[in-house]
C-alpha cells in the first residue's frame, strides 16, 4: 500500500469510527431507565416497561410503567383512540413521548407512540395491581415473583450485597479465587452431601471400568457439589496471601426449615500469616458494616420496602438497623455464652449442658439479651467444631473459632484459625480416616507453610438480618430445598 492510499485508508477509518460512535451513543440514548430519570430532565423520551396500572377517563389513558430499575412507575398519558386494544395490567410496552412535569409536580410522559410488545392473560395472571399477598402465595409462582414489588426490591438489594462485597474485598487487597463446584472432599464430614454421576448410562459404558461403583466411573474416584471453598482456599492461601471466594454452595440435608436451603451462596476468606482468632473476627466485622453501608447508601428505598413487606415485626425503619452496626460487636466465650444459657433454661423448648451446640432458640434468645447487637461466639469445644480447626495452646480440648450470631438467622457466619502444626493435623486425618483423602491437605503444610485463619458468611442470611426476611427462600431468586427443585 503506497503512503497516499495508506492515509486515505486511516482519514476514511477515521470518520467510519466517528460516525460509528455517534450513532452508537444516540441510540443509546434513545432507551431510559425510569429509575435515572430526574425532575427537570425534560424532552423527547423512550421508556420500556410493564404496565402496573390502568386507569381511564373520558378522552385519555394513564398508566403506570414499570421497568424493574426501582419500585417507581412513570405515568404515561395516552390518547384513549391510540391505546392498543391489548394494553393490560402486567403487558410489556414501548413508549415514546414529551417528558414533563403534570399539574401535581410528577414526572409523566405524554405518549405520541405506545406499543404493546407482549400480551398479557390478565385472567390467568396470578397477581393483581394493589392486592396484598403473603410470601407464601407468592413463593408458588417462582418465575412470576420479580413482578412483586416486594421480590424486585429483593433482588435489587442482593445485586448491591453482591457488588458490595467485592468492593470490600478488592479494597483490602484479596484475590478472588474461584473454587470448584465439583469436589473429592467433603469439607465440613458432615456428610451432607451430593454425589455426582453422568446420567447416561452409555458414557459410562464407555468408559470400561466396570469394576468400579458407577458413582466412581467418571472420574476414577467418588466427586460431591461442593459444601465450602475453603480447603481449595488455604491451597491457594498458601502462595496468594489474602485470597476469597464466592459462589454456590450445597447441602443434602433434609430440612425444610426456614433457615436452610440445599443450595445457597457463600462468601468465603483466607487470610494467610495470622495467628489470632481476632484479626479473623476483625475482618469479618468490618466486612458485614462495609456491605450494609454500601447496601444503604445505593438502596436505601429497597431496603426499607423489604423490611416493610417481608418482615413480620413493626421494626421497618433502617434508624435501628444504622444503630446496630455502627456499634462494636459484642465477644463472648463459648464458655460465657453457656453459662446465659444455663441460667434461664426454663425459657427454651430444648434442653441444654455444657459442651452442646446451642439451638437457634437459644442463639436468638442470646442476641436478644444483647440488645439485638451481633454476638461473636469464641473459644468452641473441640468436639463441636471440624478437624482442621487449631487447637488453642494449653486449651487442648478447645479451638480457636467462632460463631457469629445474628438476629433473625441466628448463627450468620463461623469461621477459625487452620490447624498449622503437620503431625497434630495428621493425627486428626487419621481418627476421621480422611488422609487418604486429604493427603493433598495435609502437604500444604510441608512445603513453606504459614498460619491461616478464614471464615464463610451465608449470603442469604445476611440478606434475612438486613432486611428481616423470616424465610431464607424469600432471599435467593430460585430457592432449592427437600421435594422442591422447579425450573
Amino acid at each position: 500500500m503506497t503512503p497516499t492510499r495508506y492515509l486515505t485508508f486511516l482519514n476514511n477509518y477515521e470518520r467510519c469510527f466517528k460516525f460509528l460512535s455517534i450513532h452508537c451513543y444516540q441510540t443509546r440514548l434513545i432507551s431510559y431507565r425510569i429509575s435515572e430519570i430526574k425532575g427537570g430532565d425534560n424532552g423527547v423520551r423512550t421508556v420500556k416497561g410493564w404496565i402496573r396500572n390502568i386507569r381511564k377517563l373520558k378522552n385519555l389513558v394513564f398508566l403506570d410503567v414499570n421497568d424493574g430499575s426501582s419500585n417507581n412507575s412513570l405515568q404515561i398519558v395516552v390518547n384513549k383512540s391510540d391505546l392498543p386494544i391489548n394494553a393490560s395490567y402486567g403487558s410489556s410496552v414501548v413508549a415514546s413521548g414529551t417528558l414533563g412535569l403534570n399539574p401535581n409536580n410528577k414526572l409523566e410522559l405524554v405518549a405520541k407512540s405506545f406499543e404493546v410488545i407482549g400480551n398479557c392473560d390478565v385472567e390467568k395472571f396470578p397477581f393483581r395491581p394493589k392486592k396484598a399477598y403473603t410470601n407464601e402465595y407468592v413463593r408458588q409462582h417462582l418465575h412470576l415473583r420479580f413482578r412483586t414489588n416486594r421480590f424486585s426490591s429483593l433482588v435489587r438489594v442482593r445485586h448491591q450485597a453482591n457488588l458490595s462485597l467485592h468492593d470490600y474485598f478488592m479494597k483490602k487487597g484479596y484475590l478472588n479465587i474461584h473454587t470448584p463446584i465439583l469436589t473429592s472432599n467433603d469439607c465440613e464430614g458432615a456428610g451432607e452431601v451430593f454425589n455426582v454421576i453422568p446420567g447416561n448410562e452409555e458414557v459410562l459404558k464407555s468408559m470400561g471400568s466396570s469394576n468400579l461403583p458407577k458413582e466412581e466411573i467418571f472420574f476414577n474416584d467418588k466427586v460431591y457439589l461442593t459444601v465450602s471453598g475453603q480447603l481449595h482456599l488455604e491451597a491457594a492461601a498458601r502462595a496468594m496471601g489474602d485470597v476469597y471466594t464466592f459462589g454456590p454452595t450445597f447441602r443434602a440435608e433434609n430440612s425444610k426449615s426456614r433457615l436452610h436451603l440445599s443450595e445457597f451462596y457463600m462468601a468465603e476468606a483466607e487470610c494467610s500469616f495470622t495467628s489470632s482468632i481476632e484479626d479473623i473476627t476483625s475482618v469479618t466485622e468490618e466486612l458485614i458494616k462495609h456491605m450494609t453501608s454500601f447496601i444503604l447508601n445505593n438502596s436505601a428505598e429497597d431496603v426499607y420496602m423489604c423490611r416493610k413487606l417481608f418482615s413480620e415485626s413493626e421494626d421497618t425503619e433502617l434508624q435501628q438497623l444504622e444503630n446496630v452496626m455502627a456499634s462494636k460487636f459484642t465477644v463472648m466465650s463459648y464458655k460465657e455464652a453457656a453459662q446465659v444459657i444455663s441460667n434461664n433454661l426454663d425459657k427454651f423448648k430444648t434442653p441444654f449442658s455444657l459442651n452442646d451446640s446451642f439451638t437457634k432458640e437459644q442463639e436468638l434468645f442470646l442476641v436478644k439479651m444483647n440488645s439485638y447487637k451481633p454476638i461473636f461466639v469464641v473459644d468452641w469445644p473441640s468436639s463441636l467444631k471440624p478437624f482442621y480447626m487449631k487447637k488453642i495452646p494449653g486449651a487442648e480440648n478447645t479451638v480457636a473459632a467462632f460463631d457469629l450470631l445474628c438476629s433473625t438467622v441466628g448463627e450468620l457466619c463461623g469461621g477459625s484459625l487452620r490447624e498449622d502444626d503437620y503431625n497434630k493435623l495428621k493425627s486428626e486425618l487419621i481418627k476421621n480416616k480422611l488422609l487418604e483423602k486429604l493427603q493433598w491437605y495435609l502437604d500444604l503444610r510441608q512445603y513453606g507453610n504459614v498460619q491461616t485463619g478464614g471464615f464463610g458468611l451465608g449470603f442469604e442470611r445476611y440478606l434475612q438480618v438486613l432486611l428481616n426476611v423470616n424465610n431464607i427462600k424469600d432471599a435467593i431468586p430460585f430457592p432449592r430445598w427437600p421435594h422442591n427443585c422447579k425450573m
